[in-house]
């Protein structure tokens, strides 16, 4: 039995192409939408372009039918407005006047002549209101990534026989030879995604570990697992594939996605490759280095702030440069004996142009070549804009999104709808993507930054 979603402004500002991902079943459209979009359509950055191409769409079934009467969609389903409703009433304390509650009204209505009626809307607030007025409410679930602990971690532990783990180093292994064992004790095969990550255990020896990756036909050893980018040394198995990701050739691994708490070293070690890429090699990899990292809004207007586009997002970029400081002087005794020099030193990083920073609605419709591109707090994109960015990588470019699904500031995503979860789950298994997911225990700031992250 078709359904009638009606669909909230937020739905069409995130994902302008909504109303076409709701198959053979109808929707409709409160008049308050329209005056939305209307008040939306001139914004700059992001929210005005989706209005803009939310109103064009709109305006293309207008052209092929009566919006008022209902018009089929191309994918099936029809979409009309509902301009009607004004007398429905609302529970005690709703004001009549707020677009969200004007959109309750159009709920509420529909209701009582036809079933089942579902609101869609990314607003939390929203939703609880209309769990109170009886009406069915859910978030637009189309760009959703699964539930955080199921969610692809880019690594895996299995077994190996003794014979094949002892020869790891000289002779690849086939997937077909690693197991796992359920709970009754028998052996399970293992499902590996290409550029999966895989800790080997020898099946005599538990304590014996080696590191490889599925290359999407064997598993091979770790290349850079030796190497020490910019003096920094791997201390745990997820730095190991980290630095295994960031230092793959471009060729092979253009996208890096990097997923983990606070102080699990995200930010750090992809400035430390990047760095070791620009400045020790003979021939650098990189032209530059540039550093984004989204303010809530991703392109909010920045103009208030003084000075040029760099000064006017520095504080954004605190943390990179905190890392920055970490790099520039590895000796931890007198690396904060002389803060001015230790300043100077980050400051002609910038200053020689080996590092950028740019706000991250700069880069909309460019192409960005031979660039080692590091996009910090990537939780806090949506996933078109996780798109546009991977979207705009040019030859030579290699992208790092890092962030941490758990730590969302943007009001209207969640760990599951976020650009960072979303680009995750799909670019999952592209041999031209690593992906690691860096555990809690995995924590390297301090013994209190690790302690914090387990009982807070």
């Amino acid at each position: 039995m078709p359904k009638t979603y009606v669909l909230d402004t937020n739905v069409l500002i995130q994902a302008p192409y909504a109303l076409q991902s709701f198959e053979d079943n109808h929707i409709v459209l409160p008049i308050a939408i329209l005056e939305e979009l209307d008040a939306l359509k001139t914004s700059d950055g992001e929210k005005g372009a989706n209005a803009r191409q939310a109103i064009r769409y709109l305006e293309s079934l207008r052209t092929a039918g009566n919006l008022l009467e209902g018009v089929p969609l191309p994918d099936g389903g029809t979409l009309r407005l509902e301009v009607n409703c004004v007398h429905v009433k609302l529970p005690e304390g709703f004001p009549e006047h707020k677009s969200d509650n004007r959109i309750l009204k159009v709920c509420q209505a529909l209701k009582e002549t036809q079933a089942p009626v579902i609101l869609v809307t990314k607003d939390i607030l929203v939703r609880i209101k209309a769990q109170m007025m009886g009406i069915e409410a859910e978030d637009f679930t189309t760009e959703q990534a699964p539930i955080g602990d199921q969610q692809y971690t880019g690594r895996c532990e299995a077994y190996v026989s003794e014979k094949k783990f002892e020869s790891f180093k000289k002779k690849h292994i086939s997937p077909d030879a690693l197991y796992l064992m359920d709970e009754a004790g028998q052996k399970r095969a293992v499902a590996l995604v290409p550029n999966q990550f895989v800790i080997l255990r020898a099946d005599q020896s538990d304590r014996k570990t080696q590191l490889g990756r599925f290359d999407g036909e064997k598993i091979v050893p770790l290349a850079y697992g030796k190497k020490k980018p910019y003096g920094v040394t791997p201390r745990n198995v997820g730095q190991y594939f980290l630095q295994e990701a960031l230092m793959t050739d471009t060729d092979k691994a253009p996208l890096v996605i990097v997923k983990g708490t606070a102080g699990t070293a995200k930010t750090f070690y992809s400035l430390a490759v990047g760095l070791n890429a620009v400045m020790e090699l003979e021939e650098p990899a990189y032209r530059r280095i540039l550093i984004c990292r989204p303010n809530v809004q991703f392109d909010d207007d920045i103009g208030f702030l003084p000075g040029d586009e760099s000064e006017k997002i520095a504080p954004l970029l605190r943390p990179a440069i905190d890392n920055l400081e970490l790099l520039v002087d590895q000796n931890e005794k007198e690396r904060f004996k002389d803060e001015r020099s230790l300043s100077g030193k980050v400051e002609e990083l910038f200053d020689r142009g080996i590092i950028i920073a740019q706000a991250l609605n700069f880069i909309r419709g460019r192409s960005v070549t031979k660039t080692y591109l590091v996009i910090d707090e990537a939780q806090n994109l949506t996933p078109k804009q996780a798109k546009g960015i991977i979207t705009r990588a040019g030859i030579g470019t290699k992208v790092i999104l890092l962030g941490d699904p758990n730590q969302i500031d943007h009001p209207l995503l969640d760990e599951r709808t976020n650009g960072l979860s979303y680009a995750a789950e799909k670019m999952k298994g592209s041999p031209l993507c690593y992906q690691i997911t860096l555990s809690a225990d995995e924590c390297e700031r301090s013994a209190l930054a690790m302690d914090a992250i387990k009982r807070m």
